[in-house]
């Protein structure tokens, strides 16, 4: 299996998708493939989605599926595996494309990839000295960098807040507008230095100071909750009756965009819950890759009533 990326609840994931032969699936956020290889293990169909092209130029390399440009997106397509690389808020305009109808599964993993963590150059980590970039599509968009140095102290604070859900989020902002004073701040080890004078490492709590503000920057500088909010609602169409929504998220402000539109669905009739609680990993696998251990896995199923 791909260690570009390690799948998080491999098992639980085939497990809801309930892979049928020949049928297709979409994997929403492709990252290094091991989802999308099991699916195809299980004979399933993919369409694979992912912004970002390291991702989608990974998992071609590994079909030996040649990419073409088009319209700015990079493209591969095999008879069981169609790469494409764009944002999954697209869902329904993807599938026109490819005239893929009758989808069985999609498949959402909304977690940042191993190689996007470990590749110093994407700045995703405070891990790594690198320029802070974020974008997952590095051809468009403003840069982590951008937002740091160019918002006001109280659009610094909503942001750590809200999408952070950061407590100390007025005096990191504060500090944040002092230390941009002298230099613009452009590098995550910047950024991180600025958050732990503010914020020190606690004996009572593993999670690094510089964490919430990271995780605040990346959704802000790719849209994640929006798109997330705007993907949702096209899976009910796409899906055929009995098909399934497979969906692992890794904090609670997408746990509960999830929860929420699940629960609406069902009320509408469109969509039964499959999972009254999240799942989340065996310890076993939080031992083998302790970045799975935040991840929450909530499944449904499309009703025939549309």
């Amino acid at each position: 299996m791909s260690q570009y990326h390690i799948p998080v609840m491999p098992h639980e994931v085939l497990q809801y998708l309930n892979v049928k032969r020949d049928a297709w699936y979409i994997d929403c956020n492709l990252g290094g493939g091991g989802h999308t290889e099991l699916i195809l293990q299980h004979g399933g169909r993919v369409l694979g989605i992912d912004l970002d092209r390291d991702a989608i130029q990974e998992v071609a390399r590994k079909y030996k599926i040649n990419l073409q440009i088009k319209n700015n997106h990079l493209v591969g397509n095999s008879s069981r595996l169609i790469l494409y690389q764009s944002n999954f808020s697209q869902l329904s305009q993807i599938t026109q494309i490819f005239h893929i109808h009758q989808i069985q599964g999609i498949l959402f993993d909304l977690g940042v990839s191993s190689h996007q963590l470990e590749e110093a150059s994407r700045g995703f980590s405070f891990n790594l000295n690198a320029p802070l970039d974020m974008r997952m599509d590095q051809q468009i968009g403003a840069k982590a960098e951008d937002l740091v140095n160019g918002l006001n102290e109280g659009e610094l604070v909503k942001l750590f807040s809200k999408l952070g859900e950061e407590i100390f989020a007025k005096s990191i902002a504060k500090k944040i507008i002092e230390a941009r004073k002298g230099q613009p701040i452009t590098t995550t080890n910047q950024l991180a230095q600025i958050i732990l004078s503010v914020r020190h490492r606690s004996a009572t709590d593993p999670t690094h100071p510089a964490t919430r503000v990271f995780q605040a920057l990346r959704i802000a500088v790719n849209d994640e909750l929006n798109s997330l909010q705007l993907a949702l609602p096209q899976t009910v169409d796409l899906l055929v009756p009995g098909g399934r929504l497979v969906i692992i998220s890794f904090h609670s402000l997408e746990d509960r965009i999830v929860k929420n539109f699940f629960k609406q669905e069902q009320r509408k009739g469109d969509l039964h819950i499959l999972t009254e609680k999240p799942i989340t990993p065996e310890l076993a696998e939080i031992q083998a890759n302790p970045r799975s251990h935040s991840g929450k896995l909530r499944a449904a199923e499309k009703t025939n009533t549309r």
